[in-house]
């Protein structure tokens, strides 16, 4: 959900196409030789993984799993955030069977699972020495489980927050809150929006789609009072808690954000904090890898973090992991799991923080993480807004209302994945003022009201 940037410069990989069916980006990670390990037969496993930039380190430090597993042979296949999801979905839903392991998310993995998609994956966990399932952030540990069973292990988990310039902050007298409101945001974007020195109030997203826009604006939604549906499915899009929200979203971004704020993503947002081009920024906490980062950004040093805004809900921010999982379909679940447990291992982030560096691990996932000496002495400024994030993610401290799906930046159901990205269209249409904000929601509701036939609600 986050779009992450490639770190490329940080390392080469070689690449080649996989053909013209996959488009994609493929990495092949051989054995050693011929012979395997222990005298078993070897195995070649095809995993499945969004582009971004703890990956990329994933690929590049394969080499430390391929030693501890001659026996199997490792091949990435590797795709910007909306192509893997189409691929991955495409593959699992049909039974394809082209991966073994598979780069998913929260939203997916209970779907899924309902669907006897996934694997079963707790007894692999109750075998695995020293892989503590219990040190997981509980609130990604329940998000990635099904029926008590986890069905997917986080690679790396994130909430949502604010990041903004400490020093241009000091500079205009201004006192960020450790929890702002968006009336305060507005104000702070406001007095330090400055075109002619290239530097925008605050970033936002505004690309379509559901992992996209919807991810920010639907937190915005949540803490307004505003939701997608009524616990009877009755869709509510263009109620007045709804206009409101996406107004002030819509209205902050295109007085006080980037420069084409329609089309910017996660990555366009990240370059434009790092390069000192926005004051603040609202987005997953998950961009902390990329912000803290001297070889990728140049406000280090200069930058604090507060929790996601507010207005009627205790808290605003977001769930989401990216995980690993198996799919039914493979037939080798037992090599999967072996690459699975290297990358979620307690013992890979020491190997990320030695072989890369500490500013890389992937956030999130484990609180063990944030014990690590190395990490505490550079998280100090966000490990706390994280997991406080994290720990409070439930609908029940970020929603107003009840509704009837799981998701706070999403809505759980299948049909999300298609209504998320009509919606998401309509409302860069109206960051980019193709239309208004009414008109938006309104278009935005008869796309909601076809989904909720299928859920029972008639109008």
């Amino acid at each position: 959900m986050t779009g992450f940037q490639h770190r490329l410069s940080r390392r080469s990989l070689l690449t080649a196409g996989l053909g013209a069916g996959l488009g994609a980006a493929a990495f092949g990670l051989s054995g050693c030789s011929a012979s395997s390990a222990g005298g078993g037969a070897r195995e070649s496993i095809v995993v499945a993984i969004v582009s971004n930039p703890q990956m990329q380190d994933a690929m590049r430090l394969i080499g430390h799993f391929r030693d501890a597993n001659p026996h199997i042979d490792v091949r990435f296949v590797s795709l910007p955030e909306n192509e893997a999801r189409a691929k991955i979905t495409a593959s699992v839903a049909s039974g394809g069977g082209e991966f073994d392991v598979v780069m998913i998310s929260n939203y997916e993995t209970p779907i899924w699972a309902a669907n006897g998609w996934l694997t079963d994956l707790e007894p692999y966990i109750a075998e695995t020495p020293g892989y503590a399932p219990e040190d997981i952030i509980p609130t990604i540990r329940e998000a990635l489980s099904y029926q008590g069973a986890q069905h997917a292990v986080p690679f790396y988990g994130e909430s949502s927050f604010v990041v903004y310039r400490e020093d241009l902050f000091e500079q205009h007298g201004l006192v960020m809150p450790d929890q702002p409101t968006w009336d305060q945001i507005r104000e702070f974007a406001s007095a330090l929006h400055s075109p002619e020195e290239g530097r925008a109030g605050i970033a936002l997203r505004g690309l379509a789609g559901w992992g996209e826009n919807l991810a920010p604006m639907n937190t915005v939604i949540n803490t307004f009072g505003g939701r997608w549906f009524t616990p009877d499915w009755e869709p509510v899009l263009n109620s007045p808690e709804v206009v409101d929200a996406v107004s002030t979203y819509v209205d902050t971004v295109r007085t006080w954000g980037q420069p084409g704020a329609a089309t910017s993503g996660y990555g366009e947002c990240m370059t434009h904090f790092n390069q000192g081009n926005a004051a603040m920024w609202y987005d997953a906490s998950a961009m902390v890898s990329g912000i803290e980062d001297p070889r990728s950004s140049t406000v280090v040093g200069n930058t604090n973090y507060a929790l996601a805004p507010v207005m009627e809900s205790d808290y605003a921010g977001w769930l989401y992991s990216w995980s690993l999982a198996i799919p039914e379909t493979s037939p080798r679940k037992q090599a999967a799991w072996d690459f699975i447990t290297w990358m979620t291992h307690p013992d890979y982030f020491q190997l990320v923080g030695h072989e890369v560096s500490w500013e890389a691990l992937p956030p999130g996932s484990r609180l063990s993480t944030y014990e690590i000496p190395e990490y505490a002495e550079i998280s100090q400024h966000y490990a706390e807004p994280t997991l406080t994030s994290m720990e409070n993610a439930t609908q029940e401290n970020c929603m107003v209302h009840e509704v009837p799906y799981p998701g706070l930046q999403f809505v759980g159901i299948p049909e999300f994945q298609d209504l998320g990205t009509r919606v998401g269209q309509q409302l860069s249409a109206a960051i980019a003022g193709q239309q208004s904000v009414q008109e938006a929601l309104d278009q935005s509701q008869r796309f909601a009201e076809t989904v909720a036939r299928t859920y029972g609600w008639e109008a």
